[in-house]
């Protein structure tokens, strides 16, 4: 349902109009620094549409990037599906266009919403842009339904702005025109060097971080943990626990872990690593909170791909805690360790890395291989240059339609 907040938006004189829909953290991280650089261009008519599913945290993002929403879907429900999240966004985003056409969307990702968003965006015959496109598990069950979902985003997108090499190739190999990939480097970069410059920039901020986690020891290596992901709970949280556990035997180590609200992710948590001294089990974090602490650590322990992504950039080690590589460029280039769900593995590698300072060395020299923070910059210039030679196509299919 669409909140009381929406009215009727004027159009202005500006050369174009650009819609970004976001919903989840994740997203309204990654796209912050991409829609802060579009608002700074004059000749473009930068509009935001939040789907409204993670409402709270959202609003967190917002107001460390320094702006707002024009349009609010608020399709949120207690226990909805995703079919339940297709059909709204769909329905959401038609009567939006009513009101106020874009030339162009913009989404990030492969939540069901951003599908859902391309597909009432191609339906109206508005250009959709897919940022961090191209990326491949190459498994349909796992994770799902997010690898189905950036499938079917590239079919309806016409322009693709991939992360990485490897991400362009993924897109070439199923037919997409090189013409409409363009390499841009990850957008969660920019976020994260956003957000360092305005903790250099907030004394006070830096010092209330400091003071909320002073319960952290300075001769104790600490090990930020970040594990939530469907696909682990069971089994693998346990395996994950387990490891944990293990590796909280050593005195040298503290370990802090945001506990994810999920019942499937605080039951094992609580159960097997409770009451540990040195293992603080705190509250799920705001995101310049969460960049706090992985700047404080010497080691991350994460199934997350926004922090294998960023983490790497801080010289921060990660072991990564999944079996599905969608990511592999990490890898490759030696900036995270795959430890997969083995809990004997997670302990080798992290012992590893706490014991040989050598080895240690060499992974947080390593060059970040999904980019240097602008990003967001090469976006823009994309959709101010229109170099792709997609949009006089798109203007003549709307002249053909009645």
């Amino acid at each position: 349902m669409i909140t009381a907040q929406n009215k009727l938006v004027p159009f202005t004189d500006k050369e174009k109009r650009v819609m970004f829909v976001l919903g989840t953290r994740s997203e309204t991280v990654r796209l912050a620094p991409v829609i802060r650089a579009f608002l700074t261009d004059d000749r473009i008519d930068t509009k935001i549409c939040l789907t409204g599913q993670h409402r709270e945290m959202l609003d967190q993002v917002m107001e460390i990037f320094d702006f707002k929403a024009d349009f609010d879907l608020d399709i949120t429900i207690p226990n909805q599906t995703f079919g339940d999240v297709t059909w709204k966004v769909i329905k959401g985003l038609e009567e939006i266009f009513q009101r106020w056409k874009p030339d162009t969307v913009l989404v990030q990702g492969d939540t069901t919403a951003v599908m859902a968003a391309s597909i009432a965006a191609f339906y109206n015959q508005i250009e959709v842009g897919h940022i961090e496109a191209g990326l491949r598990a190459f498994n349909e069950q796992l994770p799902l339904p997010e690898d189905v979902n950036r499938c079917a985003t590239t079919q309806f997108a016409s322009i693709h702005f991939a992360p990485t090499m490897r991400s362009k190739q993924n897109l070439i190999n199923e037919g997409i025109e090189a013409r409409r990939i363009h390499v841009t480097g990850n957008t969660v970069i920019d976020a994260l060097f956003q957000a360092l410059q305005y903790l250099e920039n907030s004394p006070d901020k830096r010092n209330e971080l400091e003071s909320k986690f002073s319960f952290l020891a300075d001769d104790c290596k600490t090990i930020l943990v970040a594990g939530h992901q469907h696909e682990n709970f069971g089994d693998a949280f346990l395996e994950i626990c387990d490891a944990i556990s293990d590796l909280a035997e050593r005195e040298d180590v503290q370990f802090v872990y945001p506990v994810h609200l999920k019942s499937n992710v605080q039951e094992p948590v609580q159960r097997l690593l409770s009451g540990r001294k040195n293992v603080f089990l705190i509250e799920p974090l705001d995101y310049l909170s969460f960049v706090y602490l992985m700047q404080r650590s010497d080691v991350i322990l994460t199934d997350s791909n926004s922090v294998q992504e960023a983490a790497p950039s801080l010289g921060k080690p990660v072991v990564v805690t999944r079996d599905i590589a969608e990511r592999p460029e990490a890898v490759e280039a030696g900036t995270v360790i795959f430890a997969g769900i083995n809990h004997v593995n997670i302990v080798q590698n992290i012992n590893l890395l706490l014991n040989n300072k050598t080895f240690y060395k060499k992974i947080s020299q390593t060059r970040n291989p999904y980019g240097d923070g602008k990003a967001s910059e090469r976006i823009l210039r994309v959709l101010q240059n229109e170099e792709v030679g997609v949009l006089s196509m798109y203007a003549e299919n709307k002249k053909s339609v009645s």
